[in-house]
């Protein structure tokens, strides 16, 4: 009887992992085995390809560009600058008065909150070459979208996902022991001297889980297609979006099914790395 309540308990959420998980999951692997496509014949009776696609997949120059590019984007915009930024404003915040502090966890928490649709729009509109908000105040007339379109997509998602590790890192500051720091004051440590020997070590476990979490938002992140849809040609393409760009543009289900489980692989590697990195930090 009592296994049964048990499974009562846990059956919604079971029901909603199958649905929207291991449905799913289950349905990329039988497309991406297959030549499935939008429309066509292909659509209405797919054959079995086998791994033809994922050995499509390891050949394509597109897929491994688009590879390439969204390592830079993980790295520029989620390894380095929301781990970066939202430490350092986590840190100055910590001496800000509470006004100002409110204010500055608003304005970073709304970047965060709004819409996708509605942030792209903004930026669209600052970045524009002939009316942009940025040109008119620089006085130029520079294509930011088209001329720099990877720069342009690696500051709108630190601008965007900064507040995260922003909150993560306040809440994390305030595990440091207050004793420590005010032994490292008697000491005559200085700023940087405190930092690097009493915080930063407390803060090594909160880094990790920080940054593997970004790091895979970020991976399968679909919002830069809002600002540049992967373009110009395909400077700004990144997976997600040439997973889009392939299955919904060009129609081809079954190939871009075979690149999702790829990258379902490839993420379960980073979670991997960071449960090593886990055990390497807790032994």
């Amino acid at each position: 009887m009592g296994r049964w309540r048990a499974f009562g308990f846990t059956a919604p959420a079971l029901t909603l992992i199958a649905v929207f998980l291991v449905f799913p999951a289950l349905w990329t692997l039988y497309i991406g085995l297959t030549n499935f496509r939008l429309t066509g014949a292909e659509a209405r009776r797919p054959a079995f390809v086998g791994l033809d696609n994922y050995s499509r997949a390891l050949t394509d120059e597109t897929f491994w560009n688009s590879l390439w590019l969204t390592l830079l984007f993980v790295l520029g915009s989620a390894v380095l600058g929301q781990n970066v930024f939202g430490f350092l404003l986590a840190y100055a915040l910590r001496a800000a008065g509470t006004v100002l502090r409110r204010m500055v966890e608003a304005l970073v928490l709304l970047a965060w909150i709004l819409p996708s649709s509605v942030v792209a729009f903004l930026w669209i509109a600052m970045l524009d070459r002939d009316a942009g908000t940025l040109n008119n105040i620089l006085g130029g007339a520079t294509a930011w979208l088209v001329e720099y379109p990877m720069i342009s997509i690696v500051v709108f998602n630190v601008w965007r996902g900064t507040a995260f590790s922003m909150m993560l890192y306040g809440a994390a500051l305030t595990s440091v022991p207050p004793s420590h720091l005010e032994t490292a004051r008697l000491a005559g440590s200085g700023r940087w001297q405190t930092l690097r020997d009493v915080v930063l070590p407390h803060l090594r476990p909160y880094v990790l889980t920080n940054t593997l979490l970004i790091s895979l938002w970020t991976f399968n992140d679909f919002t830069p297609f809002l600002l540049t849809a992967g373009g110009p040609g395909n400077e700004s393409e990144i997976v997600p979006v040439y997973i889009y760009n392939t299955a919904i543009i060009g129609g081809d289900m079954g190939y871009s099914g075979a690149i999702s489980l790829l990258v379902l692989l490839i993420n379960l590697g980073l979670a991997l790395v960071y449960l090593r990195a886990s055990k390497v930090r807790g032994s």
